[in-house]
């Protein structure tokens, strides 16, 4: 168990409701996603339709159905905290790196929808929240990612009541598939030492000028190449202000980074818990794995950067969810939380041995969705400069050197 009985989890002390929470999702995991997963194939990216239905329902039920959805337009507005330890419990199972729960607990819209006009709102965002319409968000592009005011290149002319897109859009997740999606581009160039200014526009997959192409990469979902030829887009799906993507995007990516290294998380604790299982259980050199000790440090090390993992992703969301900037420690356990899953995750396979990387173990499918994840919403690099950035601009020398 990860948590003891009375919520106290390594110093932070969990509230009624959030216990409630988690130990609902746990049993949801195990008494309905549990038995579906274990008919899919491999490398399955979705389960029967019929299944999902019935487990978006209970999941629904159980008030697990919108929790990133502002109340107003009928979600539950839950904080930052509530959403991630639910996004740790539903990526326990084997497509856990992309569709937590077998896709019962939606991924909804992405986030930014919510601060665009009424009539987006409810063209785009509600029928994400109430039906099956879904969503994307572009940013990277070919020349780079981690900076996106400056590297993106795609530029947007205004030509009456339109907006004229040219560029390319690469590795964007669900585009292909997806109803509407939100893409970043250059309305004007860098001028007098002012950087150049990013606009937000709502494109859908039928406007002029628009092709997605899927790009084959180490799991089985694949992400996108989006190639942006004249795409002509109405004024009204203008997303903001004009020149204020920027800040649109920067919301969106702190917002999305708690959960998702809560998610890597859920993955590493699940490959930690069954490791641990295993070895009891298998002999070796006249002695169980268990009692050797290359096992037992590989076993201490992962529980311990686990611990610091979640902690981190705690601290994070406590601050978010306080209202206060959390852009670095959003990049801290981003940073901290992917690598120590992926650590964790490859000594669960060592511990396994040979059966840690059969196909019917789903170890070596998280160990290839986890090394997406240190490259996906920002890689390492980019965090560890973000984070050292503001530590030098923030610190003066400490109290013996100032």
């Amino acid at each position: 168990m990860t948590y003891d009985d009375d919520g106290n989890h390594y110093g932070f002390t969990l509230s009624d409701e959030l216990i409630m929470i988690r130990d609902q999702v746990r049993r949801f995991m195990r008494d309905e996603v549990k038995p579906i997963e274990d008919k899919l194939p491999h490398d399955a990216t979705h389960c029967d339709p019929a299944d999902e239905a019935r487990l978006r329902g209970i999941a629904e039920e159980m008030g697990l159905g919108r929790l990133n959805v502002p109340a107003e337009y009928g979600g539950q507005e839950n904080d930052c905290m509530i959403r991630c330890i639910v996004n740790e419990e539903a990526s326990k199972c084997r497509l856990g790196g992309y569709r937590p729960a077998l896709g019962a607990i939606r991924r909804g819209p992405p986030n930014i929808i919510w601060r665009g006009t009424p009539e987006q709102v409810h063209k785009y965002g509600i029928p994400c929240v109430e039906g099956d319409m879904t969503g994307y968000i572009a940013i990277t592009e070919p020349t780079g990612g981690s900076d996106p005011r400056n590297n993106i290149q795609t530029r947007a002319v205004k030509k009456g009541d339109k907006w004229i897109l040219n560029g390319r859009k690469m590795w964007i997740t669900y585009a292909g598939v997806s109803d509407w999606g939100v893409i970043f581009a250059r309305s004007r160039e860098a001028e007098d030492g002012r950087p150049p200014e990013i606009t937000a526009f709502i494109v859908e997959p039928s406007f002029p000028g628009i092709s997605f192409e899927p790009i084959p990469v180490i799991r089985p979902l694949y992400p996108y190449e989006i190639t942006l030829d004249n795409c002509e887009v109405p004024e009204e799906n203008l997303l903001g202000e004009v020149g204020a993507g920027f800040g649109v995007a920067e919301q969106w990516l702190v917002a999305g980074r708690m959960p998702y290294a809560a998610g890597c998380i859920g993955m590493a604790q699940e490959a930690l818990d069954m490791a641990c299982g295993w070895v009891k259980q298998r002999s070796s050199q006249r002695g169980l794995l268990a009692d050797k000790q290359a096992i037992q440090w590989m076993i201490a090390d992962s529980e311990t950067e686990l611990r610091a993992a979640r902690m981190l992703v705690y601290e994070a969301a406590s601050a978010s969810d306080r209202g206060e900037n959390a852009k670095i420690l959003a990049s801290a356990c981003k940073l901290f939380g992917t690598e120590t899953a992926f650590r964790v995750v490859d000594r669960a396979i060592q511990m396994f041995g040979g059966m840690g990387v059969a196909r019917e173990m789903p170890l070596e499918r998280w160990l290839r969705e986890l090394r997406i994840k240190r490259i996906g919403e920002g890689p390492s690099e980019v965090h560890r400069m973000v984070i050292a950035r503001d530590k030098l601009k923030n610190t003066d020398g400490g109290v013996y050197f100032g």
